[in-house]
């Protein structure tokens, strides 16, 4: 019997909540699509907001989602005629702040009317974790509250013992002494400096809105009927994931929503209008550079040009997908003479990364990941010094592409 064949009631329904922002909406969405189709008798309802939604589905995607899951728009938070902008958490006038102050109000507003429309009530609030209000939104639903992680398992450990952070670690932070976080479950590779600035700010006073959000999260967590992981156990060491479970009702690792296993067949070549996929074919192997800042990283012109001019210098062959507003910044003639020379390629596609890696952190979670890749999986280099020199990069690239084995995993060394 089909969903239409019985009575709205009968059926479950889950309402799912995003965080609107970086890479968070594609895997919980990939999660979400998961489950209806392993549930086609469950609803599913996709509340997100209308720009991010947009991003979701612009090519089509929303002709493919499961017949059981309906995406639905929210208030942004933006005042009529705002001009959005790209500000990162902790910035008052970014689309970050506005959306988090409104997003109690926005999101409780819109599963409210679907509710009304569809007359199913809802039994489980799937959401992001950094949405902290809605523990409080499932309680008053009587509903099932599971938060979704999409960072790596370490950056939540630090978010959940934050407090403890500041009162075992401040005093060397103040001092100017970068300690190792040795005294944490499955942190001993971390240290302070590596930490996210939303766990160095906690919950204070001066805390952006941002950060304070995080830190309730951090509260109210333990109180989630179950916590789902965007990891694999596997990547991760049992200390690490032993502590976690402890904390937490139930602890699920579900693997990265941002890939999909096995991965399709690329695409012929001449079937690619960039003509990248042509143009790598003419490479050696394990010979490119890609060099990629995600959807918000922001890296001061200076170090962009110290960046481009090292690729230059070095004849390494590189792909670089660079948001055209960006372009502007790079060197002179840079374009025209990489392209000219079959050197570069510069296009607007992104990639997940499963090669050897030049990590430049930049904000949130970013440093616990470049500490991981560099110091514990083996699998690449952060940039000299923290930011981008022409000669650091230079270093850099030397040691990723000129020695091959740098790229494969270290063995293991233990985690204590």
């Amino acid at each position: 019997m089909s969903m239409t064949q019985r009575a709205p009631h009968a059926y479950p329904h889950v309402a799912v909540l995003v965080f609107p922002f970086t890479c968070h909406p594609w895997p919980l969405l990939n999660l979400a699509c998961k489950l209806a189709c392993a549930a086609p008798h469950i609803r599913f309802s996709f509340f997100n907001t209308s720009k991010s939604n947009h991003m979701l589905f612009e090519n089509s995607q929303a002709d493919h989602l499961p017949d059981n899951l309906k995406a639905y728009d929210v208030s942004n938070g933006a005042p009529e005629g705002h001009v959005n902008t790209l500000a990162k958490p902790g910035e008052d006038d970014g689309e970050f702040e506005m959306f988090m102050k409104a997003a109690p109000r926005s999101f409780r507003k819109a599963v409210d009317t679907v509710v009304a429309e569809t007359g199913m009530k809802i039994s489980c609030l799937l959401v992001d974790a950094f949405l902290a209000f809605s523990c409080k939104m499932a309680q008053n639903m009587h509903a099932m509250w599971v938060p979704f992680w999409v960072a790596a398992p370490y950056c939540l450990s630090a978010h959940i013992y934050t407090d403890f952070i500041h009162d075992t670690y401040a005093n060397n932070g103040d001092h100017g002494v970068d300690v190792a976080l040795d005294l944490i479950p499955g942190l001993s590779r971390m240290r302070l400096s590596d930490l996210p600035e939303a766990v160095l700010e906690g919950g204070g006073s001066n805390s952006s809105t941002f950060s304070s959000n995080l830190y309730r999260m951090s509260e109210v967590l333990a109180q989630a009927s179950v916590v789902v992981i965007n990891s694999f156990q596997e990547l991760n060491s049992t200390l690490l994931t032993n502590d976690l479970k402890s904390k937490f009702q139930h602890l699920l690792y579900v693997g990265f929503l941002t890939l999909t296993l096995p991965p399709p067949p690329l695409p012929p070549s001449h079937s690619d209008a960039t003509g990248c996929l042509s143009w790598l074919d003419q490479q050696k192997p394990s010979s490119v550079a890609y060099i990629s800042f995600g959807t918000l990283a922001a890296v001061a012109p200076t170090e962009f040009v110290a960046l481009a001019e090292a690729l230059e210098a070095s004849g390494v062959p590189f792909l670089w997908s660079l948001r055209e507003k960006l372009k502007q910044l790079l060197p002179n003639g840079f374009v025209q003479r990489t392209s000219a020379s079959m050197q570069g390629k510069i296009s607007m596609g992104t990639a997940e990364s499963k090669v050897p890696m030049i990590c430049t952190p930049i904000w949130g979670d970013n440093k616990m990941n470049g500490r991981m890749v560099e110091d514990v999986w083996g699998i690449g280099v952060r940039v000299e010094g923290g930011m981008f020199t022409k000669n650091g990069m230079l270093k850099s690239l030397e040691l990723v592409l000129g020695v091959p084995e740098r790229g494969k995993r270290k063995e293991d060394e233990g985690e204590d």
